[in-house]
């Protein structure tokens, strides 16, 4: 299981990212103490670090400059600045990605389980595996015993929220929410769309009555 350290001032996105890395089968550490952080990385020893830009006391860009003097743990710099000249600052301070906020789940683990391949960190990458059934978060696929499907985008993302929610009713609304959220309109019946191609897919590779409909709740793995 591979550690990784979240460094975030603002305590509720840190329990977002804390119950997602956790839901993702990755062992998440933090601090709410934002003095000597390169030395709480050193001695929490993490495979990979979340780093936010903008901190109390230093800034991230700084953490991750000192870090690098002694350590070369993967840095991955999450923040609200989305600029190339921002991303350039995130890279060129010792970074190995950077993903702006509000982030989407899916891309995020998709970037850390990328980064943890491309450092050698992880050699398969990461997934998400239940009843049988594993989506590999770089290939966007699902796969059951011997037998692959790809996913769309949509579909992907429609499967990693319900695997992130096992065992909990996940309303229609929580999942247009976090499809679309950018967008002012869409039309309920895309999702019912977007549920019967998945549903096919997982069928053709012998996955069944995997997603309950729970009528006028929503679904539940």
């Amino acid at each position: 299981m591979y550690k990784i350290m979240i460094i975030e001032d603002d305590a509720s996105i840190r329990r977002e990212l804390y119950l997602l890395l956790k839901n993702a089968s990755y062992e998440p550490a933090e601090t709410a103490l934002f003095t000597d952080l390169p030395q709480q990385i050193q001695k929490e020893n993490p495979d990979l670090v979340l780093l936010d830009v903008n901190l109390p006391y230093e800034s991230g860009l700084g953490v991750c400059r000192e870090l690098r003097q002694f350590s070369d743990v993967p840095v991955i710099f999450v923040t609200s600045q989305n600029t190339s000249m921002d991303e350039l600052e995130c890279i060129t301070s010792g970074g190995d990605d950077y993903i702006s906020k509000p982030y989407q789940a899916p891309i995020l683990l998709a970037r850390i389980a990328a980064v943890l391949k491309r450092t050698g960190k992880s050699q398969d990458g990461a997934s998400l595996t239940y009843k049988g059934v594993t989506l590999d978060l770089l290939a966007c696929t699902a796969r059951y015993q011997d037998r692959e499907a790809e996913l769309s985008k949509n579909e992907f993302r429609i499967l990693v929220y319900l695997f992130q929610h096992t065992g909990q009713v996940v309303s229609r609304m929580d999942l247009i929410e976090d499809l679309w959220d950018n967008q002012v309109f869409i039309d309920d019946n895309t999702l019912s769309v977007n549920m019967t191609r998945l549903r096919g897919k997982l069928a053709d590779i012998g996955v069944r009555d995997l997603i309950e409909t729970k009528r006028g709740l929503g679904y539940k793995l």
